[in-house]
């Protein structure tokens, strides 16, 4: 487990590939506001592993409470948290996940029932899905970060095996849900992560403009990056007004430890 800066706690869920470190950026800049937590994925590769071991995180540090946020297919990781620990959640935050009836491409199943023999082709074909967004300096980030092809095509596999529609109707915590522009995102159709407004009643929705899959990790120095819609669920009233946070959230201006934060890419399905 990551963690880093002060306020009001925040966990913020990494997606398919599992490594905290892809979401680097994004943790850096909102330890600014938050006193953010992290951490890889477990080997386990389901839901409710990964829900249990971030309230034994919360326990282990004697949070209560804690906005619980999942980028991509950690946005699912999220649902069946805010599902399973109501009283645990104070809002929950999914930035381009997967959504109620998502799908995978026919190609993507085949990869994932040999995925040390095609995983490599997922590999190759991800940096043209992201082709407006990707910075390729940002290559060297993702090779260098330890992750398990078995272990992204299991946990791809819970995108159409899982029921996330249930846990939907389970969840009472304040919701935003966090997009980029539809015409960039090629990884996770946001008209599918848009059916979380539908799941989620009271719900609402932000947009990252000029960015697809990545905007959270790419505009997370910016004004343009999960901070933003953090403000924004402050001026609505979905987080209320806790002491000492509200305006640090609005005020949108990045230190210069998060300026230096490396670029970290993020791989998703």
């Amino acid at each position: 487990m990551v963690e880093h800066g002060h306020g009001p706690p925040l966990v913020l869920v990494p997606g398919l590939p599992g490594p905290w470190k892809f979401v680097a950026p994004t943790v850096h800049a909102l330890s600014s506001r938050f006193r953010v937590l992290s951490m890889s994925l477990g080997r386990d590769c389901s839901l409710d592993a990964e829900a249990r071991r971030i309230q034994a995180a919360l326990d282990e540090r004697q949070i209560q409470r804690a906005v619980i946020c999942g980028t991509s297919f950690g946005g699912m990781i999220a649902v069946r948290f805010a599902a399973t620990y109501p009283d645990r959640t104070s809002a929950l935050v999914l930035v381009s996940a997967p959504g109620p009836g998502a799908r995978l491409r026919p190609h993507h199943r085949l990869y994932l029932r040999w995925p040390l023999l095609l995983g490599p082709l997922f590999m190759l074909e991800t940096p043209w899905r992201l082709r407006r967004e990707l910075h390729w300096s940002q290559l060297t980030a993702v090779l260098s970060s330890g992750f398990s092809l078995p272990a992204i095509a299991r946990r791809a596999r819970l995108i159409e095996s899982t029921d996330i529609a249930a846990d939907c109707r389970r969840i009472t915590a304040p919701t935003l849900v966090v997009t980029g522009e539809a015409r960039f995102d090629e990884v996770v159709p946001v008209e599918n992560t848009l059916e979380y407004l539908r799941a989620i009643p009271g719900s609402q929705h932000e947009v990252i403009e000029a960015t697809g899959h990545l905007g959270a990790i790419t505009r997370a120095t910016r004004s343009f990056g999960p901070a933003a819609a953090f403000g924004t669920m402050m001026r609505t009233g979905l987080l209320g007004s806790p002491a000492g946070c509200a305006n640090a959230i609005v005020e949108d201006r990045p230190s210069a430890s998060i300026e230096s934060a490396a670029p970290v890419l993020i791989f998703e399905v």
